[in-house]
C-alpha cells in the first residue's frame, strides 16, 4: 500500500474525482498532436540513434541499441561449420513458437507441408502470451473494414504500407472467427454476441477481449492445437544463423540450449516469427515484453539481405507499472482506460485524453513528469501519474475491474495494493517494435524462400500501432506466412547449405573497420552486473 507523501498526492488525486466525471476533455489537435510527439516523444530525442554503416540500409537511422546487434559478427564462423550433413529435412521451417509461428505452422500443415517449428524458450513464450486488452476485428454491422483501415492508417501516421493494412483489415473478421472455431473463448454478452469495447485510436468498437488476459488466451489455443496436431516441436533452440545459396534461403542453424548443440536444418522454406525487441531496452526503458525478445529475426533476415521499414521507431505504452518497483514497466492494459480510468498529475488533474494514440499518451505523461515537473515519485526515485482505476466501478458499477481485469486486480494485489479501491502509478514503457523486416501481403521478404511475421516484420502498422492489432497481425501475417510457404515449398528444390552470406557481412564489417569482439544474434538479455559480466568473461 502507499504511504507517506505519495498517500497524501493519492488522497489529493481522489478528491477530484466527482469533478473531473462532469467534465469533457478535449482530443488534440492535428498541429496539437505533431508539436507533443516533436518535443516529447523519445523516438524524437536527440543522441539516441546512429546510422547503420553496412547491409541494404546502409546510411539508414535506428536505435542505437538496433545498431549496435545489426553491425556485429554472426555466432557462427563459417568456415569452421560442417555443413555436409542436417539433422533435420523439412518443407516449412518456422522459427519461433509464439502467436504468428503457431499460426503459421497450423497453416502450414492445413496446406500439406512437412513443419519444423524452433522456439528459443518454450512452446508459447512470446509477447502473444502477455498481451492484454484484446484483438480488432471489424465483424459488427455499424463497422467496416474500410472503417478498420482509415483508423489503422491515421494511427500509423499514415506511414503504413496501404497493402499491408488492406489485407490485416480484410483478414480481421476471418480471424475472429477462425480462433473462435479453435476454441478461444471471447468475452460475450448473455446473448451469445461479443463483448466489443473501444481501445486509442479506433472511432468504432470493434475490440474483442477475454478479459485482460486476451494475449494468454489466444495463445494457449494456438498452442494447444499445434500440440494435438502433432507438428513437430524443438524447444529451447534458437536460430543462430540462416542458410542460404544464390541469395534464396535454404534452411537454419538453431542452438540446443540445453545440450549446447548445433542444429541443422535444411527447409523448402523458412518463416521467421521471433518477435519484438523489448529486450534490447532502448534508451533505457524497462521493458512489457517477454525475456527473450532481443530482436533476433531482425538480425538473421538483415544479415540475409532483406531490408528494414520503420525501425527507427519504437512504441512506448504508456501505461506501463511505475510502482511497486518489484514489477516496473509490466503492462497496464489499455482496457483500463477504455472503461473509462483517467490519467491524473500530482495536482489531480486530467492532463490528456486517454484515448487518444498511445505515442500522443506517452508523450503527454513523459511532458507531464519532465517538462511541467507534475508527476509522483516514487520510492525507489522513479516518476509516474495515477491511472484512477476505482473509476471504473464508479461508473460501471461495483465488480466491474473485478470482472473486465481479474489479471490485473491480482497483479497488485500481491502488494497489497487494490486498485478498485486506489489508483495506481503508471509510466511509458517499452511495448513494442513498431518497424522490422520489409515484408510483402504473404509475408514475403526480398530473399527468396524466406517468410517473416509478426513484430519481427514492419510495414503495417506504420510509425504507430494502435491497440488490438498486434494480436490481429500475428494471426493474420502468421496465417498467411503458412499457407503461401507451404504452397510454395511444393515447388522448391531443396537447396545447398551454405554460409557465404555472412563471410560477405563479416567482409563488410572488416572494412568499416568495426571489430569482432561484438556479436549477435543476443539471444538472451544479461542483468548482471558489470563486475559480475567481467568476471564471467575472464573465467571463460
Amino acid at each position: 500500500m502507499y504511504a507517506g507523501r505519495i498517500e497524501e498526492l493519492m488522497r489529493q488525486a481522489e478528491a477530484t474525482r466527482e469533478k473531473r466525471m462532469q467534465e469533457t476533455f478535449p482530443p488534440l489537435t492535428p498541429e496539437e498532436k505533431t508539436q507533443l510527439l516533436h518535443d516529447f516523444h523519445p523516438d524524437y530525442k536527440k543522441g539516441t540513434k546512429k546510422k547503420v554503416r553496412i547491409g541494404p540500409n546502409k546510411g539508414s537511422s535506428v536505435p542505437k541499441e538496433f545498431a549496435d546487434i545489426l553491425e556485429a559478427y554472426s555466432l557462427i564462423e563459417p568456415e569452421d561449420c560442417d555443413l555436409s550433413r542436417f539433422d533435420y529435412d523439412v518443407d516449412v521451417l518456422v522459427i519461433g513458437g509464439g502467436g504468428a509461428g503457431c499460426a503459421a505452422a497450423l497453416l502450414a500443415q492445413e496446406h500439406g507441408a512437412k513443419v519444423l517449428v524452433a522456439t528459443k524458450l518454450r512452446l508459447g513464450d512470446a509477447n502473444t502470451m502477455m498481451a492484454q486488452g484484446g484483438i480488432q476485428g471489424a465483424d459488427r454491422p455499424n463497422d467496416s473494414p474500410l472503417i478498420h483501415y482509415i483508423d489503422v492508417i491515421g494511427g500509423g501516421g499514415f506511414h503504413n504500407r496501404p497493402d499491408l493494412v488492406r489485407a490485416l483489415v480484410m483478414d480481421g473478421p476471418k480471424v475472429i472467427e477462425w480462433l473462435e472455431e479453435l476454441g478461444m473463448m471471447f468475452d460475450k454478452e448473455k446473448d451469445g454476441t461479443m463483448v466489443e469495447i473501444h481501445g486509442g485510436g479506433t472511432s468504432v468498437k470493434r475490440m474483442h477481449s477475454a478479459r485482460d488476459y486476451s494475449g494468454g488466451e489466444l495463445m494457449k489455443t494456438l498452442r494447444d492445437e499445434v500440440r494435438n496436431r502433432q507438428i513437430e516441436v524443438i524447444e529451447f533452440s534458437p536460430a543462430v544463423e540462416l542458410l542460404t545459396e544464390d541469395g534464396k534461403c535454404t534452411g537454419s542453424i538453431l542452438y540446443n540450449l540445453e545440450t549446447q548443440e548445433f542444429v541443422i536444418v535444411r527447409a523448402k522454406t523458412t518463416i521467421i516469427a521471433t518477435g519484438g525487441s523489448g529486450r534490447l531496452h532502448i534508451q533505457g526503458f524497462p521493458t512489457t515484453n517477454h525475456y527473450g525478445a532481443t530482436g533476433d529475426g531482425v538480425v538473421l533476415a538483415y544479415r540475409a539481405g532483406c531490408k528494414f521499414v520503420f525501425l527507427d521507431t519504437i512504441q512506448y505504452h504508456p501505461t506501463g507499472a511505475a510502482f511497486p518497483e518489484q514489477i516496473v514497466g509490466l503492462l497496464v492494459t489499455e482496457k483500463c482506460r477504455g472503461l473509462g480510468a483517467q490519467l491524473v498529475n500530482r495536482e489531480g488533474n486530467r492532463f490528456v485524453y486517454e484515448l487518444e494514440t498511445r505515442d500522443a499518451v506517452s508523450s503527454a505523461i513523459i511532458r507531464e513528469c519532465q517538462d511541467r515537473k507534475l508527476g509522483i515519485e516514487t520510492p525507489g526515485g522513479t516518476q509516474g501519474v495515477w491511472l484512477d482505476t476505482p473509476l471504473i466501478d464508479v461508473l460501471h458499477g461495483a465488480g466491474t475491474v473485478q470482472s473486465q481485469l481479474p489479471a490485473m486486480l491480482r497483479q497488485y494485489h500481491r502488494f497489497d495494493i487494490d486498485m478498485s479501491k486506489v489508483p495506481i502509478l503508471v509510466y511509458p514503457t517499452q511495448h513494442y517494435q513498431n518497424g522490422g523486416i520489409e515484408i510483402n501481403e504473404w509475408s514475403e521478404t526480398e530473399v527468396e524462400n524466406l517468410y517473416v511475421a509478426g513484430e519481427t516484420s514492419g510495414g503495417v502498422h506504420g510509425r504507430n500501432r494502435l491497440m488490438g492489432n498486434s494480436l490481429l497481425d500475428v494471426v493474420c501475417y502468421g496465417r498467411r506466412a503458412g499457407e503461401h510457404a507451404a504452397e510454395k515449398s511444393k515447388n522448391v528444390k531443396p537447396g545447398n547449405l551454405t554460409l557465404e552470406h555472412v563471410k560477405r557481412y563479416h567482409q563488410e564489417l572488416k572494412a568499416a573497420s568495426i571489430e569482432p569482439q561484438r556479436k549477435s544474434p543476443m539471444i538472451l538479455p544479461d542483468y548482471r552486473r558489470d563486475d559480475l559480466r567481467e568476471k564471467a568473461v575472464e573465467i571463460i
